[in-house]
């Protein structure tokens, strides 16, 4: 990633008559980075997308791209490409034709076009597939056609919008990694919309989390996931416990007793809200360990490489804890346990 942004869009705001899509949205991505826009349906991601690519116009704002701004320029004016969710392929055309579509609108000589599809065949793994048309493909193989089609001009930013929407889960984890080499040997700036938190955790070098229109969080996948900067990314972002309770003498206080603090800043008598990931708390039998949180384990599922319990505890709330396959001692439904954890590894949140 270079030190000058490649994209900056500096508040930014749309509507769509009564529907608030976007409201003073900012960021930048650098020139090489990977960033990700991640959110539920609604959030206003696809419209961010859409209004960098010049298929919206900003009712506010300014969006510029290498330094220019982008406003009134149309999208073929713009160092951009897109890769629809549908992948978009035209069924008449070979694999070669398809990828070559672009360079020929930009008037490319025959061997220039040739080399360089070649070049993204080698690049994408589809050597020899050339002359098959999109039906013959696996979605798989589509999905790494669509993204050699939007590579071929050389755009300085590609938008990627839901890109292993259409792929099983096994499919999608292995195409995760695919793209994440081709940015990184391609050097060319990704953006990547999607709703899927491990999508935007394994190939983004920078996430946004979005919600109602606006940024909630921008940081790199291990911030966001270790110390969420609000309540909605700490639950929209992995698996997360919450406890209510209060602020008391520097520590936080409910029906299931009294746990130590940070320095969070909320005072005393504040509601607040305790956030931990299930693999942060450390449980033990209740009658080896006299410190933590007590209560019933109600739940046990075993999947590979963790087990997760559920814990009922004495006041009524249910924690869930996961331990990897190496955690010791095995629980049985109805042990009494109790789960511990560092201050640290919390987060609390005034509550809302």
């Amino acid at each position: 990633m270079t030190d000058a942004p490649l994209l900056s869009i500096k508040g930014a705001s749309k509507r769509f008559g009564a529907v608030t899509a976007l409201e003073d949205v900012s960021l930048e991505v650098g020139g090489g980075e990977f960033f990700a826009l991640l959110g539920p349906s609604g959030c206003g991601k696809t419209t961010l997308m859409r209004l960098v690519a010049g298929f919206e116009t900003l009712d506010s704002g300014r969006v510029e791209i290498a330094g220019a701004d982008m406003s009134g320029a149309p999208p073929h004016r713009r160092p951009v490409n897109l890769m629809f969710q549908s992948y978009a392929l035209f069924p008449h055309l070979s694999v070669f034709e398809n990828i070559a579509f672009g360079l020929r609108r930009q008037g490319a000589g025959k061997t220039e076009i040739a080399a360089r599809v070649a070049e993204l065949l080698q690049i994408v793994r589809l050597e020899g597939v050339e002359t098959r048309r999109p039906d013959q493909l696996s979605g798989g193989q589509r999905q790494r056609v669509a993204l050699a089609r939007a590579l071929a001009p050389r755009p300085r930013l590609l938008l990627l919008d839901e890109p292993l929407g259409a792929l099983d889960r096994q499919l999608r984890e292995e195409t995760q990694f695919q793209i994440k080499e081709i940015q990184r040997r391609l050097k060319t700036s990704f953006v990547v919309v999607t709703h899927d938190q491990d999508e935007a955790l394994v190939m983004a070098d920078r996430i946004a989390v979005m919600r109602a229109g606006r940024i909630e969080q921008i940081g790199a996948p291990a911030e966001v996931y270790e110390r969420p900067a609000t309540r909605f990314v700490a639950s929209f972002i992995g698996q997360m416990n919450f406890l209510e309770g209060h602020m008391e003498s520097g520590a936080f206080v409910g029906p299931f007793g009294r746990l130590p603090a940070g320095d969070d800043g909320l005072e005393d008598g504040a509601k607040a809200v305790l956030a931990i990931r299930p693999e942060r708390l450390a449980i033990a039998p209740a009658s080896e360990a006299a410190e933590g949180l007590r209560g019933v384990i109600e739940d046990v599922a075993f999947r590979g490489e963790t087990t997760h319990f559920r814990l009922r505890l004495s006041g009524g709330e249910t924690l869930r804890v996961s331990r990897g396959a190496d955690g010791g001692r095995s629980f049985s439904i109805g042990d009494a346990a109790r789960v511990s954890f560092p201050p640290s590894a919390a987060r609390l949140f005034a509550s809302e």
